[in-house]
């Protein structure tokens, strides 16, 4: 089975900055798109921002647009999600995820998550003064 450990959340004051890491063991990520995903008490999870295998193109919902930045880093099997400017609208539990494509529509950003995956534990970003 497919699974990704996430860490990196914490609390955070508005305007704040985290970065979230997600690491892949016993397979490789190359090969994958990674998405970012958020889930928010009483909210569905939504996806955040997605990277391409090779790292050169990257997607992001609205919500995350011109504040957060995806990257990956193959040789580690890892990926990233730098978030700048945070707001208490960010505050959820967020997650990693194997895709086979990623694209928006509208302000949204769409995964298709890999059959493969299966979601982990997530890192808690809070948000507040």
């Amino acid at each position: 089975q497919v699974q990704l450990v996430e860490s990196g959340g914490g609390l955070v004051q508005p305007g704040g900055s985290l970065r979230l890491s997600c690491v892949a063991s016993g397979f490789t990520l190359d090969s994958y798109f990674l998405a970012w995903f958020r889930q928010a008490p009483g909210k569905e999870r939504e996806g955040v921002s997605c990277v391409s295998p090779s790292g050169s193109s990257q997607w992001y919902a609205e919500s995350a647009k011109g504040r957060f930045i995806i990257s990956r880093d193959n040789a580690v099997n890892m990926v990233f999600l730098q978030m700048n400017g945070l707001k208490p609208d960010d505050t959820a539990v967020y997650y990693c995820a194997t895709a086979t494509s990623c694209r928006t529509t509208g302000s949204h950003l769409v995964v298709d998550i890999a059959p493969d995956f299966s979601w982990g534990q997530g890192t808690q970003v809070t948000v507040s003064s």
